[in-house]
């Protein structure tokens, strides 16, 4: 009797569990929220370029570079998300920070180790974090504002405007999305580039 009714129940759950739930909330994800539960994909040209949800690498003088990832070998791997786990103490962790910051002073030298935030030379936890801090927009405003030949206010001002506040002015931190930041970018430079290929 016991049995049949563990049967029973183990069937009922799966059916409830692993299809009614999940079917539903596909459904209600896909009608309320399609963008985002399409991955929150950016597309230019019909061409998909990233997520805003996940960080790229970005080299090139001309373009706004990510927090650095430890997030596979070649960082931002989705598959491979995750910190270095390395404590603060740690040699490796404090002598790649410190190369990180030299790497940072110059390709920017106009700025001073003062003016870089820590999140500028330390990866995230999930090591696929497609923002940057405001701090760390600005601190790259003028490398990127004279390889494009722009003004710096131009830049600072593209900054500005696609800077995501604190949600209702209280909770969170500001942050600036690179991908989005760096396609805004080039759609001002009068020779326009994909961001994507920066990469």
């Amino acid at each position: 009797m016991r049995l049949w009714t563990a049967i029973k129940m183990t069937f009922v759950l799966t059916v409830l569990t692993g299809i009614i739930y999940p079917v539903l909330i596909t459904v209600v994800s896909e009608t309320i929220f399609p963008y985002q539960a399409q991955g929150s994909m950016i597309s230019q040209n019909g061409r998909v370029l990233g997520s805003e949800l996940i960080g790229q690498t970005f080299n090139a003088p001309n373009y706004f570079h990510g927090r650095p990832s430890a997030a596979g070998d070649k960082g931002y791997d989705a598959t491979s998300s995750g910190g270095s786990n390395l404590g603060p103490t740690n040699k490796t962790l404090i002598e790649t920070t410190q190369h990180r910051l030299k790497e940072v002073l110059e390709q920017n030298p106009e700025i001073t180790a003062a003016d870089v935030p820590i999140s500028q030379i330390t990866a995230s936890g999930s090591g696929l974090d497609p923002e940057i801090s405001l701090a760390g927009a600005q601190i790259q405003a003028s490398r990127v504002a004279k390889a494009r030949g722009m003004s710096d206010e131009v830049v600072l001002d593209l900054i500005r405007t696609h800077t995501r506040h604190r949600w209702a002015g209280v909770l969170g931190e500001s942050g600036v999305n690179v991908l989005e930041l760096n396609l805004a970018l080039d759609q001002l430079d009068a020779t326009p580039r994909t961001a994507a290929k920066a990469n």
